[in-house]
């Protein structure tokens, strides 16, 4: 049986896509998550959303307490992990309104809170494997659903998840480019991290909402520019999550 989390990002958080949502207030040892946990269900799956900026977005990138939410999640039974975000694009190729299923990251950031290990116990070091962090079989459910709705979608990405709130410098935006990554935002890096520190399968799906500020023929990323992307193509992202949920329901069966 499964039970599936969600971690909501800018916008995409959106608790209506519940059946008889209720909230649950949740603490962990790390402290209290972003945001009370909304449960409910989805084609007859249990569901737990999050918030991962709070449901009013007030809590800073680097403000986000990444331990709290993943072990909450946990607590709560989930068996895996569906998160959404909303990233600038680092490639042409990736428009506006794209959606991205991200299978790699890169770790920009410098003041967070990255692992559960603060200690280790004597001769037992842990040291998670990272080398494929996003779960394959999620990833492939996220893939056939934007496949089958038609919408414009990349099957991999790779993420460099920057400390924020402000945006890159250009030179910055250019070196993120040259090391090889696809898209960019403030919070991926850290919550697939964690998840898998947990053992509990994550995926994300991104959508792209501007072009940070590597080119130069447009004008750099703004805030009001990305709400107007993600608030007309929010849609398109909460469809692939409840599809995949239903699909994912039909192989692993329902909570």
């Amino acid at each position: 049986m499964i039970k599936i989390g969600i971690i909501g990002g800018s916008g995409l958080d959106n608790p209506q896509i519940l059946h008889s949502p209720h909230d649950v207030t949740a603490t962990t040892r790390w402290g209290q998550p972003s945001s009370p946990l909304k449960c409910g269900t989805i084609a007859g799956v249990d569901v737990v959303l999050l918030a991962r900026h709070g449901r009013e977005h007030t809590i800073a990138p680097s403000g986000v307490n990444f331990r709290a939410n993943i072990a909450a999640l946990q607590e709560a039974g989930c068996t895996h992990i569906l998160a959404t975000t909303a990233v600038g694009s680092l490639r042409e190729e990736i428009g506006r309104g794209d959606l991205v299923i991200i299978d790699q990251f890169i770790d920009f950031t410098k003041q967070r809170a990255m692992t559960f290990h603060e200690s280790f116990e004597p001769h037992r070091p842990m040291h998670t494997p990272m080398a494929e962090p996003f779960d394959a079989g999620l990833r492939a459910i996220l893939g056939e659903v934007c496949a089958q709705r038609g919408y414009a979608f990349h099957r991999c990405g790779t993420v460099v998840t920057i400390e924020g709130p402000r945006f890159s410098t250009r030179a910055e935006s250019r070196m993120f480019r040259a090391w090889g990554a696809d898209i960019i935002n403030m919070s991926v890096a850290t919550e697939v991290a964690l998840a898998n520190e947990a053992g509990v399968p994550y995926a994300a799906v991104a959508m792209s909402t501007d072009y940070d500020c590597w080119k130069t023929d447009e004008e750099p990323v703004s805030w009001d520019a990305i709400l107007a992307v993600f608030q007309s193509n929010a849609q398109k992202v909460t469809s692939v999550l409840v599809d995949a949920i239903a699909v994912a329901a039909q192989r692993h069966g329902a909570g």
